[in-house]
């Protein structure tokens, strides 16, 4: 089974199929995903007893967790339930990027408390659709970026939505925050090239940066950066 949703899911599912038996599996909170190729299913697993009854009737033999970073429930579940399975369990995780000069936090709640600590008071908001509540009582104007509409009741009272999906290009990026006179980027660690552009323009414009730090992996998990190194480890237990 390949825990998708990513780019890196995506190329590897291209790579693997047909020569693998796959099926992907695809949270479903955005509601018009990238389909990889492939057989795929869509929604949760209704917690670790959940996924540990479809292993079993799948027949699943192995598990790569190619889930965005950030999506640290779904991985705890993974490493759980294959270390008790005795599974072949790999994470891809794409390197995270290098945070420079900018201001690291543990958490959405702890960014939306630097925002109102440095006094910002034009933020281009990119941490997603369900990253917005904790910036719901500020009184800063938000420029908030998402593939999908977040409920209108997490919002904060001043924003603009801008409902877009990757990649993003840095002469575009610097234009947006340019034209929105944004004066600090809020956004996760999430790595990789698709949403990279941001930060080299707030970077070029001088424009303060808060980045939340990514969850931790579980602890042993075993755990490659690249495609082509994911696929080679399927490519060995066959």
């Amino acid at each position: 089974m390949l825990l998708g949703g990513t780019a890196e899911a995506r190329a590897l599912a291209g790579r693997l199929h047909p020569r693998v038996d796959i099926i992907s599996s695809l949270a479903g909170r955005v509601p018009d995903p990238v389909l990889p190729v492939g057989p795929v299913r869509v929604g949760g697993f209704g917690g670790v007893d959940g996924l540990r009854r479809w292993l079993g009737d799948q027949r699943i033999d192995a598990v790569v967790d190619a889930t965005h970073p950030f999506a640290a429930t779904i991985t705890a579940h993974a490493a759980q339930v294959c270390a008790e399975l005795k599974m072949p369990y790999l994470v891809l995780a794409r390197p995270p990027w290098d945070p420079g000069a900018a201001i690291v936090v543990d958490s959405d709640a702890q960014a939306a408390e630097t925002v109102t600590q440095q006094r910002f008071q034009r933020i281009f908001l990119t941490t997603g659709r369900f990253g917005t509540q904790a910036f719901a009582d500020s009184t800063a104007w938000f420029l908030i970026r998402a593939v999908t509409a977040p409920d209108i009741s997490v919002l904060p009272r001043r924003h603009r939505l801008l409902l877009s999906r990757g990649p993003y290009r840095y002469q575009g990026e610097l234009a947006l925050l340019r034209e929105h006179h944004i004066d600090a980027l809020v956004t996760k660690n999430s790595g990789g090239d698709m949403t990279r552009a941001k930060l080299d323009a707030a970077a070029a414009l001088d424009i303060a940066v808060v980045m939340v730090a990514r969850p931790q992996l579980p602890a042993g998990v075993p755990t490659v950066d690249t495609v082509a190194q994911a696929a080679a480890w399927v490519a060995a237990l066959r």
